[in-house]
């Protein structure tokens, strides 16, 4: 405890120089707006700036990075409690019950329970995070690699089973991103694979090349087919920003309650902030003392998810920075741009980097107190946004996406890459299929790929090396309930619904 306290100290140190203040302004102002649009979210950012950021201080880059993606949680909850438009899938639920709190004019108290919750799950997961992620580190150093290898095959049963609407389609996105991370030279025996001939796919495929095509092209051109296929219902912002008391008594307990679901389920590799903010809404209705509000603007239906989101975001980072596993979209962004620096997160990376890591961690305090001044004094600046001409934006994504895509290496090739990477992302998306873990495949892949090779040795090329030790073993078995949890479920809810239906 004392060592991380003195650790974060340092960090402290780090972010507060005039340059990283600088950058955590940029990334959470960047973040608040990007949040604010619609369908546009921190994943997509952190993949257009990731070649922008090339030249930029490793530090000061995950500094930004951070700022966006805390700055994306808080302005979601804008367009979700204005628009009835989550700008980020882990704001639906704040829509349900701000958006009719919007329309009895009582936005403002929404948006103030909002970003008041956002700071205070932020600033406490956060702490969260200080304190776990250093037992973590001591816990992966203990492991080897037939721990390693179960623990990456969980995170793809978790991102396969969790994102998306469906484990197949899940599956199907996951072992995409597996084969594209094969393509070039097999690292054993430097033979070629999956290169059908084509000298320029001798090297792989680009993680940011493909981060980029899939998130900020592919996800534009299928913002863009659906343009005017939804009617937006914008309430003008009314009422007070300042809460009254009785509002501030029902705030305070869903932010604590919000953070106590958020953060665990953030930091265990199970994907997402959509089942927090889920699970928040359920319980603060039914500790609710008025439950006949919910469904038609209970502000406890605002201030537990959003706290929730906002926690599970500091989460998240538990096992991306301890173990390297992305358990999101974002976080998968993040760990590409770890590997564009050369850096690889897990135990090691606190010892070789540790002004980074606890730089880092610092400014996500810095940050959210930075977005509790932007957030709720500058509302009427973030609404404005809503009003930016849709065609104007997405054009202008694909413009940022190109030049970035190409700034990287100078190839036109790599723009063709963009291109065809962009059209399988749109194909994806239309057909619902999930994109985070086409991306966790690919930069995990290589990486399971290593450690499978080296449990094996260790094993004397017995497959039971795996069973052998307990812990790779238990891990093992929670990846395949994982994979079994969702049909067994859904086959169950189908026998429910038969029942039902026979009943009436």
């Amino acid at each position: 405890m004392q060592h991380s306290l003195a650790a974060l100290a340092d960090g402290f140190r780090v972010a507060l120089t005039p340059a990283h203040l600088a950058w955590c302004l940029l990334g959470t102002t960047l973040g608040t707006a990007i949040g604010v649009l619609p369908g546009i979210g921190p994943a997509l950012t952190v993949s257009l700036l990731l070649p922008v950021t090339f030249g930029v201080e490793p530090t000061a880059a995950f500094i930004m990075f951070a700022g966006i993606y805390y700055g994306a949680m808080y302005g979601g909850s804008t367009t979700s409690i204005l628009l009835n438009t989550p700008g980020e899938s882990a704001t639906i639920v704040t829509a349900i019950e701000g958006h009719k709190m919007a329309k009895a004019g009582r936005g403002g108290a929404a948006l103030a329970t909002a970003a008041i919750g956002s700071f205070v799950a932020g600033t406490l997961a956060t702490i969260g995070l200080a304190i776990a992620a250093p037992l973590m580190v001591q816990l992966a150093l203990k492991m080897g690699p037939a721990e390693y290898f179960a623990i990456i095959v969980v995170a793809f049963a978790a991102v396969a089973s969790v994102l998306g609407d469906s484990t197949p389609k899940g599956m199907v996105a996951l072992f995409l991103g597996l084969a594209l991370g094969l393509i070039g030279l097999d690292p054993r025996d430097g033979q070629a694979r999956l290169t059908f001939g084509i000298p320029y796919l001798l090297d792989g495929v680009d993680p940011i090349i493909v981060a980029v095509g899939l998130f900020a092209v592919g996800e534009t051109l299928y913002l863009a087919s659906r343009h005017g296929l939804d009617a937006d219902e914008f309430v003008p912002l009314k009422g007070s920003l300042w809460m009254t008391r009785e509002e501030w008594s029902r705030s305070w307990k869903p932010w604590l309650r919000g953070t106590l679901i958020g953060f665990p389920m953030g930091a265990i590799p199970a994907g997402g902030a959509e089942m927090p903010t889920l699970i928040s809404y359920g319980v603060e209705k039914r500790l609710s003392r008025h439950p006949e509000e919910f469904g038609n603007g209970a502000i406890e239906g605002v201030a537990g998810p959003e706290a929730a989101n906002n926690a599970s975001a500091a989460g998240t980072l538990v096992p991306l920075l301890t173990l390297g596993l992305p358990t999101t979209a974002t976080a998968a962004m993040l760990l590409a741009a770890f590997q564009q620096y050369g850096l690889r997160p897990g135990p090691l990376l606190f010892d070789n980097e540790p002004a980074l890591v606890w730089g880092v961690i610092a400014s996500l305090f810095v940050g959210n107190a930075m977005l509790l001044l932007l957030n709720l004094p500058l509302v009427g600046l973030w609404v404005k946004l809503l009003t930016v001409p849709k065609p104007q934006l997405y054009g202008g994504i694909l413009v940022l996406a190109s030049v970035g895509a190409y700034s990287v290496h100078g190839s036109v090739a790599d723009l063709i890459l963009l291109g065809a990477i962009g059209a399988m992302g749109y194909g994806l998306r239309a057909e619902g299929f999930p994109i985070a873990p086409v991306i966790i495949g690919l930069l995990l892949g290589p990486i399971a790929e290593q450690q499978l090779g080296r449990a094996l040795a260790i094993g004397e090329g017995r497959v039971s090396v795996f069973l052998a030790r307990p812990a790779s073993a238990m891990l093992l078995a929670v990846a395949a309930t994982m994979l079994a949890w969702s049909p067994i479920t859904s086959v169950v809810r189908a026998r429910a619904a038969r029942k039902w239906r026979a009943k009436v």
